[in-house]
């Protein structure tokens, strides 16, 4: 099975563009149920925690995101539910997770710019978390993030309520990624490709940092290199880039996510 969202020809290494909403649409949601597919095959799925959403390209204040209780490796298009600005599936079968809402629509609503928002608690992104630090650029490719990461640190238990959404989306700012102290991590994008590249790449600068710091002190990589780097690594085009050969990877081994 091949993709079905229809594009305009584009260069390989850049985004493609569109000829309808609908091909838009069909293009977010396809990615979006691949990204849920790697998130599992990564090992990111933790029982009920964790959501990827993406914004309508046409109903704006809306958003597409996994219904609660479906495993990540299990997330085909047609699972998919569209969420409005007030918490109500409008399309779609099963329920939004509460915590889902809560996060990602005050994301999406304080960052047009923002097309998709991924979350969840997986292993080293939650352990580093507990230490209420941002990462430093100890490795080329830690140096995504540097100065373009933000620490909530003010753990108030389950974000159940807006109120909590909206002080992360105060917290997270006009940068790519949050930590979120004793909860886990969060990343933005102007694509799903580059959400999701962002979340695998934070863990794995995460993952890094624990283990540098469990034998010894990282030497950090003098700032105006470290900048340098991000300038040219970090940004949104690198980021949609980056998932492309996970987007390969999973289509041609589990085609059924199209269905």
């Amino acid at each position: 099975m091949v993709q079905t969202s229809l594009v305009r020809p584009s260069n390989p290494f850049q985004p493609p563009t569109f000829v309808s909403i609908e091909s838009e649409r069909r293009h977010r949601q396809e990615r979006l149920a691949a990204a849920f597919r790697v998130f599992a095959r990564l090992g990111f799925a933790q029982g009920l925690a964790g959501h990827i959403t993406a914004r309508d390209p046409e109903l704006t204040d809306h958003f597409w995101v996994n219904p609660f209780g479906i495993h990540f490796s299990r997330i085909r298009v047609s699972d998919l539910i569209l969420v409005n600005s007030e918490g109500q599936v409008v399309q779609g079968e099963g329920k939004v997770s509460q915590a889902a809402f809560a996060i990602h629509s005050q994301i999406h609503e304080a960052r047009p710019d923002v097309i998709a928002a991924a979350h969840a608690h997986s292993f080293y992104g939650k352990t580093w978390s507990s230490l209420g630090r941002l990462l430093d650029p100890i490795t080329q490719d830690s140096c995504a993030f540097y100065q373009d990461h933000a620490l909530f640190d003010d753990f108030t238990g389950i974000v159940l309520e807006t109120s909590e959404g909206k002080r992360i989306a105060q917290a997270l700012g006009d940068r790519k990624a949050a930590i979120l102290r004793n909860h886990g991590i969060l990343t933005v994008g102007h694509s799903v490709d580059e959400a999701a590249w962002w979340y695998i790449r934070l863990e794995d600068t995460a993952k890094a940092q624990l283990l540098a710091e469990a034998v010894g002190k990282p030497i950090l990589i003098d700032h105006d290199i470290a900048l340098k780097i991000q300038q040219r690594g970090g940004t949104h085009q690198a980021g949609w880039g980056g998932f492309q050969y996970l987007w390969d990877e999973i289509t041609h081994d589990q085609p059924d996510l199209f269905d």
